[in-house]
Formats: structure tokens, sequence, C-alpha cells
């Protein structure tokens, strides 16, 4: 396993070079893009990794992931009143749908969606971002997680977008919090700090019928764990959601930072990391290597 890890990082090396890092959040612009790294937990407690595999980064929306897990288990199936269950068919940060469909975003892996998710928590945690860090440290056995300050800063300070969607939401009346202190918490949540090892180990919930190895405990149950993963079947990376389905086949999630982290069923998850993202804000590399994991899964030991 450890070999095939480190042939599959080594080929998708040779995408680096392709694509930008994320410029509109300054903090992330200062990213390396010839960094790269990959992990793969299995379900039987086997960590491979190779390349920067342990270098922290900044999640962004793979946050979206934990923050939809606790709203489900906070909310339950009363979340869905507020947000959709469809893919988007747009760009993450588009506010043309939100206006036509009255404040009701398509899902919650959108930052309209996330925002609404972030809601609930507000609304039923005194520190959402801080339970979601404490979450983080527990799930991946990592109590040295943070909360990245100046990508915290940076994200707030060119908050305008996310606020016209915020506002817009308010306005309909799916949104019951002040605004402010949504959108800080949300952004205090993508800004959480984490390495492919780290979220290859605390998202394994997903492909281990929401057992969660780290702690020993069931996480969630069985059935929210097929529907988290076909929700990032579906909607995982933003509008490119359908030809990373085709291409690779498997749930996965990622976020502006140059991450995702896909999810093995019963297996194994899988977490690549490369800062420069193609036009839908999709890591050029790490897509790259998922491709490769995914077209090789079949040819490794099922207890792998």
């Amino acid at each position: 396993m450890q070999s095939w890890v480190d042939s599959i990082h080594a080929r998708a090396r040779t995408r680096l070079g392709s694509g930008r890092v994320a410029s509109y959040i300054p903090a992330l612009a200062q990213q390396d893009p010839e960094r790269l790294g990959i992990a793969v937990y299995t379900n039987a407690g086997e960590l491979y990794s190779a390349g920067d595999a342990g270098v922290p980064f900044s999640i962004q929306s793979i946050a979206k992931v934990l923050l939809l897990t606790l709203a489900l288990r906070t909310h339950g199936e009363a979340l869905w009143q507020r947000v959709g269950l469809n893919p988007s068919g747009m760009p993450f940060n588009s506010l043309a749908q939100l206006e036509a469909e009255r404040g009701k975003p398509r899902n919650p892996f959108i930052n309209a969606g996330a925002i609404v998710v972030t809601d609930r928590l507000v609304g039923s945690f005194a520190t959402p971002d801080k339970h979601l860090q404490d979450v983080a440290r527990r799930l991946s056995g990592n109590v040295s997680i943070l909360i990245d300050a100046e990508v915290l800063a940076s994200e707030w300070q060119h908050r305008s977008r996310n606020a016209a969607a915020a506002y817009l939401m308010k306005a309909f009346g799916n949104l019951d919090n002040e605004v402010d202190e949504v959108l800080r918490t949300y952004f205090s949540c993508c800004a959480l700090s984490m390495s492919c090892s780290d979220l290859s180990v605390a998202l394994n919930f997903l492909a281990a019928d929401g057992h969660a190895r780290a702690t020993g405990e069931r996480f969630v149950s069985p059935g929210m764990t097929r529907r988290i993963n076909s929700i990032m079947s579906t909607c995982g990376l933003y509008d490119a959601a359908g030809d990373f389905a085709y291409r690779v086949g498997l749930p996965a999630k990622s976020g502006v930072g140059g991450g995702i982290v896909a999810v093995v069923p019963g297996r194994m998850t899988v977490c690549a990391w490369s800062p420069a993202l193609d036009e839908s804000g999709n890591s050029v590399a790490a897509q790259y290597a998922l491709e490769l994991f995914a077209e090789e899964l079949d040819a490794h030991p099922q207890e792998a």
C-alpha cells in the first residue's frame, strides 16, 4: 500500500504548474503551488502518506462536511426545510439562483447552503466554531488542530459576496441569527487548519458506517453516513461534481485551500492536497491523484 501511495504522489506531481492558487482570499494566495500531499487511512486503522501529507492547510469548504454532520446530529431531517439537496450547476458563490429560489440554497455544500447550516448551529451552540474545532481534534486524534487567525481575518475582510448571500437569505426569512455572527462563525470553521493525514482520519467515519476509530464511538448512524456520502457525490465539487463523479466515482468534498477528501465506503478515506486550482475552484493535482487512486483501487486488497 505504501508503495502505491508513493507512486500516485510521484505521478500526480506531473500536474504541478497547472492551475492557480486562490487569490480572492489574500491569505490563501501565499500558498506554495508546488506542494502536494496524499494520505490514505483504512478502516483497519492504518495510515499511509506521501509528500506534504503532514503539512497543515486551510480546509475551507471541506469544513462543510463537518458543519453538515453536526447540524444533522442536532436538527435531524428538519434541516432540509432550510436548504435543498440538489446540485446547483452554478459557481459555489453564485447569488442568481438564490434570488430566484427565494433564499433557499440548493444544497449545503455551496456557500449559501453552508451559511444556512452554520446559522442552525449558531442557534444551538454557544461557540459553534470552537465546538467544530474540538470535534475535528477528537475525530483526528490531533489535539493541536487550530483555526488559522490570519485566514479568518482575511476572509472577514473580504466577506462582501458571502454577506450579500446572507442578507438575501435573511430578507427571505431563512436566517435566524445576526448576519455578522453567522458569517464570523462560518469563516472560522473554514479557516480550520488540518493536514491530509488529519482529514483522512477525521472523516473516516464516512467510510466506516459512522464509526470513529480515534474516539471509539459511533459518531453518526449508518443511514446518516450514506446520506452525507450521497450529497458529497452529487454536490461535493461545486459545479464540477458531475465530471468528478464520472472520472473518479467516489463521494468527495473539495475546498479552495486545495484539499479534496474522498470516501471509499467500507474500506478507507483518502485526502489529497495541492493549492493550485482549476476554474471551478478544485485542486488540479489533487483531482488527478484521486483519479489515479480510483483507477487502481480494485487492484489492491479488499482489507486495505
